[in-house]
């Protein structure tokens, strides 16, 4: 899990649900993170009421920082604010993956020929 979560509202109270919520949605990503940089993860969590009135629109902006200087960051728009939280973790996760995948050293691929060959 996650520990260092921040969570803030501009224009809008955060309660301890939503809190809750995003802990455990957002926590969970490490599981995605190399396995070096996941002890010293900080993620930032924003939650900004758009539309008053009749259409209460909801932005949710969320980055996380990773040791080595990297930022990944999402954010959507969304008439209920668990639903885009929902949305931000989708696409949080695909952005880990691309960034693992970077990250992680390739190994060096044998030909078939190579392997049958008796090495004195």
């Amino acid at each position: 899990m996650i520990e260092k979560i921040d969570i803030n509202g501009n224009d809008y109270k955060v309660e301890e649900s939503f809190k809750k919520y995003v802990e455990k949605r957002i926590g969970k990503l490490d599981r995605y993170l190399p396995r070096g940089s996941k002890k010293d993860v900080h993620v930032r969590a924003l939650v900004t009421e758009i539309g008053k009135g009749k259409t209460e629109k909801y932005e949710i902006s969320i980055a996380m920082e990773i040791p080595g200087g990297k930022v990944i960051a999402a954010r959507d728009e969304c008439t209920n604010v668990f639903a885009g939280v929902d949305l931000v973790e989708a696409k949080l996760t695909g952005q880990i993956r691309r960034y693992k995948l970077e990250m992680q050293p390739h190994r060096q691929k044998r030909s078939l020929k190579n392997l049958f060959i008796k090495r004195k």
